[in-house]
């Protein structure tokens, strides 16, 4: 470990740790907190499931759209005010989904709220690797699972709302209204300044020959990461039935992935300043792909569930560790390797079930299923890209 590594963190240092990951956290509780709400969204619009799949589906094309201006928006703003206010606009966008007459509304509303997901996202992971500069050690993958504990509390708040009955406009004002407080109170204790280029002299004013390539490649490992956790929330309960397990059961599937992925973000900064990005994420691709590999060859709903669990384990590094590797290319502006890689994430999550989908359809969905191995040994395979520290 390096004198700097070594070191202990500033005040200022430790107190813009606290506040990204109050911003991390919040992002992710936003939407998860208004999941659970969908049966009654859904039966106040009188919508079929086609209806609300294709209303929700305009989240991710939002998202996809937009985000290619999120380098833009930091350039403009700086990465903190980007992602602080960004969140207090989610919020206000979220709170249309409480007055939205029809389905078309419905999707308008998401398609607004998946554009501003998609400009935090990358605003935030932009101030939490400058704060991770400042540290001299590996923080994001830490803040990677202060999103997902978000996700979890979202889910929850969501759940008991519902639970109470409580009106959703009404519910979805008090969440604008504590996720606001929180983004703003976060705001103060970030750091200052405009974003800095991390990787040398020039400022980043163009992109050089050599980052291109390598973009790509970061792009098909977030891609990678995105289809091995897809296929626990979109298909884990759907394998786990027809290995004949019962609809509880079968519902873990998602929990081991999740939680297993969570575990690996909130201790795997430690094992990256051991033993180095670079390692840490192709020994996790491996037991992802061997995980995997054997839940599919063996019948047991036992095996299944910790396969699915070391696939989570496996990727938990791997989104943060393309993200960083993007950040620290030398000749581009501040934020765009982030906007790429991320845009790119975002784009595995919506192909990752048609994908797999259409293999399920053509030879069954333990074939799809493979795609899963597949990418664990891309991961291996293309790892080599990958920054190994955590500062150049």
């Amino acid at each position: 470990m390096t004198a700097l590594a070594a070191a202990a963190p500033t005040r200022q240092a430790r107190h813009a740790r606290a506040a990204v990951a109050a911003l991390f956290l919040t992002n992710g509780a936003i939407f998860f907190n208004v999941v659970p709400r969908y049966p009654q969204i859904k039966a106040d619009l009188g919508l079929t499931n086609v209806a609300l799949g294709a209303a929700i589906a305009a989240f991710p094309i939002g998202a996809l759209l937009a985000g290619l201006l999120a380098a833009t928006a930091i350039r403009r703003f700086g990465s903190a005010r980007t992602g602080a206010f960004g969140i207090v606009l989610t919020t206000v966008a979220v709170l249309g989904i409480a007055v939205a007459p029809d389905v078309y509304t419905l999707a308008a509303v998401l398609f607004a709220v998946g554009a501003l997901d998609s400009i935090v996202d990358v605003a935030q992971n932009s101030h939490g690797l400058r704060v991770q500069r400042l540290y001299g050690r590996s923080i994001v993958n830490s803040l990677h699972g202060v999103w997902s504990v978000g996700a979890v509390l979202g889910g929850l708040m969501g759940s008991a709302a519902a639970g109470l009955d409580l009106p959703l406009g009404l519910h979805l004002s008090i969440s604008a209204a504590l996720f606001s407080t929180v983004a703003l109170i976060a705001y103060r204790y970030t750091l200052a300044g405009p974003d800095e280029r991390s990787s040398g002299p020039g400022g980043g004013s163009h992109v050089t020959s050599r980052a291109v390539p390598i973009l790509a490649v970061l792009g098909v490992l977030a891609a990678c990461g995105a289809l091995v956790e897809d296929a626990g929330a979109s298909w884990g309960a759907i394998y786990l039935t027809d290995l004949h397990a019962g609809a509880a059961t079968a519902g873990l599937a998602v929990v081991a992935l999740q939680t297993a992925m969570t575990l690996g973000r909130l201790t795997g900064d430690r094992a990256v300043d051991r033993f180095g990005q670079r390692t840490v994420v192709r020994a996790g691709a491996a037991l992802a792909a061997i995980g995997m590999g054997a839940a599919l060859t063996v019948a047991s709903v036992p095996v299944a569930l910790i396969g699915f669990a070391l696939a989570g384990l496996g990727v938990a590094t791997l989104v943060p560790a393309a993200m960083h590797t993007a950040d620290e290319l030398p000749g581009l502006a501040p934020g765009t390797g982030l906007m790429i890689v991320s845009w790119m994430l975002r784009g595995g999550f919506l192909l990752s079930p048609l994908v797999v989908g259409f293999l399920a359809d053509q030879a069954g969905l333990r074939v799809g299923l493979l795609t899963v191995v597949a990418a664990g040994l891309t991961t291996v395979a293309l790892a080599r890209v990958l920054v190994n520290g955590n500062h150049r």
